[in-house]
């Protein structure tokens, strides 16, 4: 955070001042957990359903925070105000309009949107300090926690954009004043909250409309309403993807043990990228991040050269492990029919070239409203139709919906999908004894499934196995 004294920081959000000189001077960012407190930070004590933050200021202090920002009186140093998280907002809208050198980058879309970031960190932290988050700080909380890591020295900051209700990008816009706005695509997660997919784009096209004079809006082009979307007067735009028309685009796509490799093209010329990130649908993410970066002017070599030796440091996406011969795809983090369908590619691509047999181990896919039974099933025929050897289902049956028993093999057959169910997660590990040399396993469901957890018993039977082995 810019250097403020404790009297302007409690002016700034209407706040009293208990237990310290108002002329103590600070630069620290906030934290929300105690355990995360140190001496370059002060704490955040919210009030939640079950957990009182109140509670852990001893704690946070012990750990060197320097002050609290309370909403009850306490024995440390600290800013008593009304409403926490309204004056964590203002004091991250005063900060923002104080650093007039500073470029925020919103991102949004339907997936993509982390992995984007940590490609794009990875490529502008050559040019000067990059503030990300590590986690997804992408909502009312997390975007005042991300801005107010921000100092002089902060040349760029990205910033994710999530929403679960029409306006939330226009008010998460009005903190963190972007001026330049990716919208990576309008799929079909959350569509159960916001009613159509039409609803959706609307509501992400409240990052474009935020931009003002001087912006620029990048814009996706693999649905029908993000290339389409209306940019304000005075602002310019550049499109991504992979058609001819693109203003960024891949060329001569390859793909290698799961990797795409490709040519980036832009008015800067053509560089080679070979990605480190797997599935071929990181091309959608790489050329996003390569869009904000040819906006910013950077080199299309040093673009080419920062995608290429990029890695995900964003846990359980597309995460993969080796256990002796057998490959582990753990896709956990979250999952919706788009990011569904392109894990199963890439799982299907990655067995034909080990030449190993395909396990994809699937959860529900949450927040898909009335479509939610159809959305499955057609997800269990994709994964029939790219002959996926394996696919289990735990925890919800409509995968299989339209898969008959009497048209699937068995697990010593072959051609069209075996298919399994399980209703828990331990069960499903059973299979873990039929796995052998050179197959492929993807675990993959939305975030609140806690597929993780599934990932973690694969990975422990198989270790496990490699013991006996030795």
């Amino acid at each position: 955070m810019i250097k403020l004294s404790l009297t302007q920081i409690a002016k700034i959000v209407d706040g009293q001042i208990l237990n310290s000189p108002g002329d103590v001077a600070t630069a620290a960012y906030p934290v929300i957990n105690s355990d995360q407190a140190t001496a370059e930070t002060f704490f955040v004590a919210f009030v939640g359903e079950k957990v009182d933050g109140h509670d852990y200021i001893t704690s946070a202090i012990s750990n060197g925070a320097q002050f609290a920002l309370v909403s009850k009186d306490c024995a440390a140093p600290a800013i008593k105000v009304l409403d926490v998280q309204k004056a964590l907002t203002d004091l991250a809208k005063f900060v923002r309009n104080e650093l007039k050198n500073l470029t925020v980058i919103g991102i949004t879309g339907s997936q993509g949107k982390t992995t984007t970031k940590d490609l794009l960190k990875h490529i502008l932290s050559v040019s000067g300090e990059t503030v990300a988050p590590a986690e997804s700080l992408n909502n009312e909380l997390g975007v005042p926690l991300l801005l107010l890591r921000c100092t002089e020295q902060t040349k760029y900051c990205i910033v994710e954009m999530g929403a679960r209700h029409a306006g939330d990008i226009a008010y998460l816009s009005e903190i963190a004043k972007p001026s330049i706005g990716v919208v990576l695509g309008v799929g079909k997660a959350h569509v159960g909250e916001f009613g159509s997919r039409e609803t959706i784009a609307k509501t992400k096209s409240e990052l474009i409309t935020s931009l003002t004079t001087g912006g620029t809006a990048i814009l996706g082009t693999y649905d029908e309403f993000t290339p389409v979307m209306a940019i304000p007067d005075g602002v310019s735009k550049l499109t991504f993807g992979e058609k001819s028309t693109c203003d960024v685009r891949a060329a001569d796509i390859e793909v290698r043990e799961g990797r795409a490799h490709f040519d980036l093209v832009s008015g800067d010329g053509r560089a080679a990228v070979s990605l480190q990130l797997l599935g071929i649908h990181q091309i959608s993410n790489a050329l996003a991040a390569a869009a904000v970066a040819t906006a910013l002017h950077l080199p299309i070599d040093t673009i080419s050269a920062a995608l290429s030796t990029a890695e995900v440091s964003s846990k359980w996406r597309m995460e993969i492990a080796q256990f002796g011969e057998i490959t582990l795809i753990n896709d956990s983090y979250n999952a919706n029919p788009e990011s569904t369908s392109a894990a199963l590619r890439t799982l299907a691509l990655i067995s034909q070239e080990t030449g190993g047999v395909s396990w994809a181990f699937l959860g529900k896919m949450h927040e898909l409203g009335e479509s939610s039974a159809q959305e499955h099933a057609a997800i269990g025929r994709l994964a029939n139709e790219i002959g996926i050897d394996h696919l289990i289902s735990v925890g919800t049956e409509e995968y299989l919906a339209d898969l008959t028993s009497e048209k699937l093999a068995t697990m010593d057959g072959g051609g069209e999908s075996a298919v399994h169910y399980f209703e828990k997660k331990s069960d499903a590990t059973s299979l873990v004894e039929h796995f052998s040399p050179g197959d492929v396993v993807l675990v993959k469901a939305s975030r609140s499934e806690e597929f993780n957890l599934l990932a973690d018993l694969i990975k422990d039977r198989l270790v496990a196995d490699m013991e006996v082995e030795k």
